[in-house]
Order: C-alpha cells, then structure tokens, then sequence
C-alpha cells in the first residue's frame, strides 16, 4: 500500500504500512540510553503480533543499558519505531516457540551463528511512537506520525506537489 495525497489514512491502516514496509525482518538500528549515554548497534529484528522482536546476549553491554531504562527507539530506512523493551525471558522458553521458529527461518545465517540457549534472550518491544519518511503514488514526499497510547495517525507533506 503506497499512501497518496487524496486519501484519507486510518490509525490501523498506517500501522499495517508500517508492518508492510517492515516485511517479516529487517537489520535494525536500536539506540539507548543510560545516564545521558547514547549507544546504537544493529540488531536482528522479526515483526509479529504488531510488536517488534529480537535476540540478544543477556550479559552484552546493550543489554544492561535495557535492564536500566528500556526506553528505546529502533530505525531501518524512513521508519523510526520509540517504545519500551521488555525481557521475555530465555528465547528457548517463549511458549509456542514463535521467535525461534521464525529466526530460523527468515535469519537463519545469524541463528546459526549466534545461537547460545543458555544466554540468549528475547526482547519485545512495544511501539509507543513510529514516525515513517516516504514518498507517495503520486511521488511526493510525506512523513507519518502513529501515537500507539492515542491510537491516532497524522500525514505531514513535506514537500509541495
């Protein structure tokens, strides 16, 4: 779905675009912060029940900047996920097994690689606010703002038709 000057654009259609461009996983940016210490690194990333979801090492240093502030903003390509992490425990114990089934699957390289059952651990994180860069059908340039707690969406041209 490309968005387009003449349409109007619902809160659930613009979390649905979100979704789209996203596709079932992407290399993310993740930034946070600790005491006004900034850090950024990629992380693997998979989209499902409308959060966003990784892995990672429980002893990394990125992964004690989450245990003291999990307020984090992701990036890939014009969209900016801000929301709160939240450990879900061991990847190996999540029921149903969903993350593991799909990292192997769409990142199988990585789960290959780095896949430690006794270390790693899953990361859901909910979207507060996403604002998405993109340009229309009717190629012009619009930024999207989603606010996930007022369930509300606002489309801003950027540049004039």
């Amino acid at each position: 779905m490309k968005y387009s000057a003449d349409k109007s654009l619902s809160f659930q259609q613009a979390v649905e675009l979100m979704f789209e461009k996203l596709g079932n996983d992407k290399i993310m940016a993740l930034a946070s912060s600790v005491n006004d210490y900034v850090m950024v690194r990629n992380v693997s990333c998979l989209f499902y029940d409308g959060k966003v979801w990784f892995k990672t090492d429980k002893n990394f240093r990125k992964t004690q900047h989450l245990y003291q502030n999990p307020r984090v903003a992701l990036c890939w390509s014009g969209v900016q996920i801000e929301g709160i992490a939240e450990n879900k425990g061991l990847v190996v114990e999540e029921p149903g097994r969903k993350f593991e089934t799909l990292y192997k699957k769409f990142l199988w390289g990585s789960y290959n690689k780095y896949s430690h059952e006794d270390t790693e651990i899953l990361i859901e994180v909910t979207p507060k606010f996403v604002e998405i860069w993109d340009t229309s059908e009717d190629n012009y340039a619009y930024q999207i703002f989603l606010d996930f707690d007022k369930q509300t969406v606002e489309v801003k041209q950027y540049d004039q038709q």
